[in-house]
């Protein structure tokens, strides 16, 4: 199980020290040390929200604001809950981490895996997903404390640096597309955002993407479990 869940956050491993990295080089060059990274990464852990956090210390945001912003930023976890709940089902006392450590690439490992209704599977698949999210953690961590420290040392010039969390969504996207036949969610996602887009602005789409996005799935999945045949039935 370990074997297989380091393997399979291979790919994350990459991504996350490189955005750690950059996130702690930023986060220095704004007067913040390697604690912070340390602290913001075991506790806060959001990318993109820590990317957002720094210019929210700096700029002396207040108590409102900043949860208003970190709710705007991490809306979409609410959706993923929901659509972890038969996954998680169970899981006892892991599920309070699991929870926590939904980012979105440890989500879209996860739900690459089948749901069972055999209850020593879901066991099986329960350790898979905890220490999947904890290897995840791990790297992003580890790449954020590098950061800092490295941003301590040498003068860096953090323009575009970023952009990084960007890059590691497209390589996720194209790795799922390539591993599966089935591409109506990946193409669901990206008409539902691009029309958002669109219709609401740059600052104000996601919450409705996902909220259009959640409903189109919740069709798809409807339409497909209601085309397959009862247990006992005809195969």
């Amino acid at each position: 199980m370990l074997r297989k869940a380091f393997l399979d956050t291979i790919p994350v491993l990459t991504g996350y020290v490189v955005l750690g990295i950059g996130f702690g080089i930023i986060l220095k060059t704004r007067g913040y040390g390697a604690g912070w990274a340390l602290a913001m990464s075991l506790f806060i852990y959001a990318g993109s929200l820590q990317y957002v956090v720094i210019d929210l210390l700096t700029g002396g945001a207040s108590l409102l604001t900043t949860a208003l912003t970190s709710l705007m930023v991490n809306a979409r976890h609410l959706f993923y809950g929901i659509s972890m709940i038969d996954r998680y089902k169970g899981a006892g006392r892991k599920k309070l981490y699991m929870m926590f450590g939904l980012t979105d690439e440890t989500y879209s490992l996860v739900c690459q895996d089948p749901v069972s209704e055999d209850p020593a599977v879901q066991r099986e698949r329960h350790k898979y997903y905890f220490t999947v999210s904890f290897f995840n953690q791990c790297y992003w961590v580890t790449g954020s404390v590098i950061g800092a420290l490295l941003g301590s040392v040498i003068p860096f010039n953090t323009e575009g640096i970023d952009f990084a969390l960007t890059a590691l969504f497209v390589t996720i996207f194209t790795e799922q597309w390539l591993s599966t036949r089935d591409h109506r969610p990946a193409l669901i996602g990206l008409v539902a955002s691009a029309a958002c887009l669109l219709i609401f602005g740059a600052g104000s789409f996601l919450i409705p993407a996902m909220i259009v996005i959640t409903l189109l799935l919740t069709g798809l999945r409807s339409s497909v479990e209601g085309r397959r045949p009862a247990k006992g039935g005809e195969a």
